[in-house]
């Protein structure tokens, strides 16, 4: 098998992005001898590699608009105010003159003749230097590379499959059961809703278990069925996604925060379980802004409109308690970052949760009690 030192180099620059940057091929249609690579996490978002020879300024500014042109799209699909990228240049006449000033695109070219180990992109990704991969023959080192990028690829796949099939749902409905459960309890005098709802005085009171129970009791048959069509159909996406003991604390934490908020700007007594499903949301933007390279344009066509127009309606209805619509939406998006993404977000993204959080609830609490 005959490489040319120009598919060596290309395939020495894939294997570092995928194994050792975590970036993964984007497929860009009507493009050839270009490999584009995304990497939403990274300082470049994109990083595309072309082999094509650009043999004057006029083709490469050129060549630009055309990459603008991509990225423009790729902004749109994933939700990205901003979308730096390295475009890494292998085939450039001798006359050409690169500029460094171009917003969010850096240029790098490489002599195929020279190599990497004296070019701009070593001081970029330094540990490109160290990336060895086993040469002997052309056939052993394209067997290594791919093997490599394939197994990288295979455990990014395993993990993907791992988060998005289908799985027993149990805490959804359990919670359903349970809300119908006290609701025909409530309805038949056994329980009082008054001593479960959520009030300022009742906190004050020192009767904290409010702040939770809150969110199990309805005003009456219209509400609660709203309520559980709603949890039925959003809590059995937010249980797959994320997984039962992850949900259930999103869920807690989302009508915990939900009651803060309603008992420190809402002057009404309140209950019902839409603070936690409004969580439940929260919880499935952030799910959605990890993911947002396949399920951005869901975000924005299902998700953001459906939070927008329940919030509008909200505001537009004063028997609504919107103020615990808001706090349970803030809650699931601060409590998903507690329990995090499998293997999309890091300790960091924990620990500034742990904090944000429970600087909020202790605002909260202070504003409640104290106020």
């Amino acid at each position: 098998m005959n490489m040319s030192s120009t598919d060596q180099l290309v395939m020495r620059l894939v294997h570092y992005f995928i194994t050792k940057e975590n970036y993964q091929p984007i497929l860009v249609n009507g493009v050839e001898n270009e490999i584009w690579l995304e990497n939403l996490d990274s300082n470049y978002e994109v990083v595309r590699i072309n082999s094509n020879y650009i043999h004057n300024n006029e083709q490469l500014d050129f060549d630009i608009f055309k990459t603008n042109s991509v990225i423009k799209q790729i902004k749109k699909k994933t939700l990205s105010f901003k979308c730096k990228s390295l475009n890494i240049f292998l085939n450039v006449g001798e006359n050409v003159k690169f500029e460094d000033h171009r917003k969010n695109m850096d240029l790098c070219k490489i002599d195929v003749d020279e190599g990497i180990e004296n070019n701009k992109i070593m001081e970029i990704f330094p540990e490109l230097k160290d990336d060895e991969v086993d040469a002997g023959t052309n056939m052993d080192f394209f067997i290594n590379v791919t093997n490599d990028i394939n197994s990288k690829t295979e455990e990014k796949n395993r993990l993907f499959e791992k988060t998005f099939r289908k799985k027993p749902i149990v805490i959804t409905y359990a919670l359903i059961f349970i809300n119908i459960l006290i609701f025909m309890l409530s309805a038949a005098g056994i329980l009082n809703v008054s001593a479960f709802s959520m009030n300022k005085a009742g906190i004050q009171n020192h009767e904290y278990y409010r702040l939770i129970t809150a969110a199990f009791f309805h005003v009456d048959i219209i509400h609660l069925l709203c309520n559980m069509y709603s949890l039925a159909i959003i809590g059995k996406e937010v249980e797959t996604v994320l997984g039962k003991k992850k949900f259930i604390v999103v869920y807690l934490m989302s009508a915990l925060i939900s009651s803060l908020l309603s008992g420190v700007l809402g002057n009404y007594s309140s209950i019902g379980a839409s603070g936690a499903i409004f969580g439940l949301l929260g919880a499935l933007l952030y799910f959605g802004y990890h993911y947002r390279l396949y399920l951005g344009n869901v975000m924005m066509t299902g998700v953001v409109p459906v939070i927008i127009l329940n919030l509008v309606i909200g505001f537009m209805n004063p028997m609504i308690d919107n103020f615990g619509h808001i706090g349970g939406l803030i809650g699931g998006i601060f409590s998903a970052m507690i329990v995090g993404i499998e293997g999309r977000t890091d300790k960091s993204d924990t620990i500034n949760g742990i904090i944000i959080t429970t600087i909020l609830i202790g605002f909260l609490m202070y504003m409640l009690l104290f106020r």
